[in-house]
């Protein structure tokens, strides 16, 4: 009985990922985010998600402050459908090291709209409002070196007349 139960539990330690593990980089960019890669890149752990639907947004702005968040002024854009489970790490590559300022939007339902119950956050997880529902560059940027830098998002949805996480209190 006892081979079977080691069997068993090899067999579910195998499953699991090792702790401190990282899920595979996606996107169109995901080479620029594997181990040994040696260029400017940001790898966006996204969590917090209110449900697994529709598609994720990553944008990526530069060293402008009037650019961030002005349309058409985005350096770099990957959409994506939400992963069934978990978390998303999503590899952009960027074009020079610098500072970037990072905005992802949950299109919960998918209709390429921006909806009420739609999600979103920012690199260094400013918190934001429903009276101020853009954070400043100041709030927001980061500085990338010549390697891939993790960042970490977690997703902020409305909840009554305030905006935060869904674990959040």
């Amino acid at each position: 009985m006892s081979k079977l139960m080691n069997a068993a539990a090899a067999t579910v330690l195998a499953l699991v990922p090792a702790v401190g593990a990282q899920a595979a980089a996606i996107g169109p960019d995901a080479a620029a985010c594997r181990a040994g890669a040696a260029a400017p890149a940001v790898l966006v752990h996204i969590d917090g998600f209110k449900a697994h639907t529709g598609r994720v947004r990553v944008q990526v702005y530069g060293s402008d402050p009037a650019d961030f968040l002005s349309k058409g002024k985005r350096l770099k854009r990957i959409d994506l459908p939400v992963a069934s489970h978990g978390a998303m790490d999503v590899c952009v590559a960027l074009p020079a090291p610098g500072n970037y300022a990072i905005a992802v939007r949950h299109d919960i339902n998918g209709s390429g709209k921006s909806d009420w119950n739609d999600g979103g956050g920012f690199s260094r997880n400013p918190s934001i409002s429903l009276v101020s529902l853009k954070p400043r560059y100041q709030d927001v940027v980061i500085g990338v070196g010549g390697v891939p830098r993790p960042v970490d998002i977690t997703l902020n949805y409305r909840r009554g007349l305030s905006i935060k996480p869904v674990a959040g209190s």
